[in-house]
Parts: C-alpha cells; structure tokens; sequence
C-alpha cells in the first residue's frame, strides 16, 4: 500500500527574515509579465477605472497615444507583485507605498520587469520580534526605461527573537 505523499513532502522555507536584508541590497526579480489587452480591459472593468483612455482606441489616438493605454494602476500593481518574492513573501504586515511616480505609459504587449533595493532597516519600537525594511522598487518596459518608482515598507519579523513579556 502506498504512503499518503503529504507524509513525504518537505516544506521548502520561502521568504526572507529583517535579519536576512543589508541596506543596499538589490533584487533583480524573475521572469517580468507582459501586459495583454485582455489584463488591461480586464482590470480596468473590475476597478470601475471607466478613462476612455483605458478602454477606446480611437479617443487615445485622438489624444497622441498610439493605442490604448494600459491603466497605470495595474502596471503597478504588477511591479509590486513581482517584488513580493524577494521581499514580503514570508508575510509580515505591510505598511505602506510612499512616493509613487509614474514616468512614462505603457500599452498591451508591454513586458514588464522590477528590480528593488533595500534602502533602509529599523527594529520595531513596539516590539523587538519584529523589523521595519523599507525597499525602493522600479518597474521597467522591455526597453530598459522606467515607467515608474516607489517606495514600500514592512513589518518582518526577525530571527529567534523574544517578544514583550
């Protein structure tokens, strides 16, 4: 009789820990996504972002773009994901995204790559278990231009660290 395979699984650790990241530490992250038309009418639908821009080809020719525009958001939202791997896979909550920038548009078929740095550590004041990172991320088009930046912070937690108490 054969053995349950959850018996012989082995859980593969993923993620890192505060004590795993050294300011100046840059990710290059895997593989990138290409943008379809069908992702950015689909994410445009869903979020109700109803910008002519997003959804009529004629209106964003007539206004200088040489097609339909891919919503910003979901560029980002695809830089973002391809920086969970590297730097927040492991959970902790997240914190924020400060100084957002977009720099240029992007249109379907645009294959999107990120790379981030961490740019700066603090140990947690309310509880010593747990860290502050904070990452720079650059979203780029497969030409190499940026197409927008960011900043994001998150809890992580720490190595063997005891908490309050």
């Amino acid at each position: 009789m054969e053995t349950d395979p959850r018996e012989r699984a082995k859980l593969w650790p993923k993620g890192r820990l505060y004590d795993d990241f050294q300011v100046g530490q840059t990710f290059h992250h895997h593989w990138g996504r290409t943008i379809l038309a069908s992702d950015a009418a689909l994410f445009s639908s869903l979020t109700l972002a109803y910008n002519p821009l997003y959804f009529n080809r004629a209106y964003a020719i007539a206004h200088g773009h040489p097609d339909i525009v891919v919503n910003p958001q979901l560029a980002f939202n695809v830089v973002l994901g391809l920086s969970v791997e590297d730097c927040s896979e492991i959970g902790g909550p997240f914190l924020g995204i400060f100084d957002l920038n977009y720099y240029k548009q992007i249109y379907a078929n645009t294959t999107i790559t990120a790379r981030s740095e961490t740019v700066e550590m603090r140990l947690s004041e309310s509880d010593p278990r747990n860290g502050i990172v904070t990452w720079r991320t650059e979203g780029f088009d497969e030409a190499g231009d940026c197409i927008l930046a960011f900043r994001r912070s998150n809890l992580v937690r720490r190595r063997n660290e005891k908490g309050p108490g």
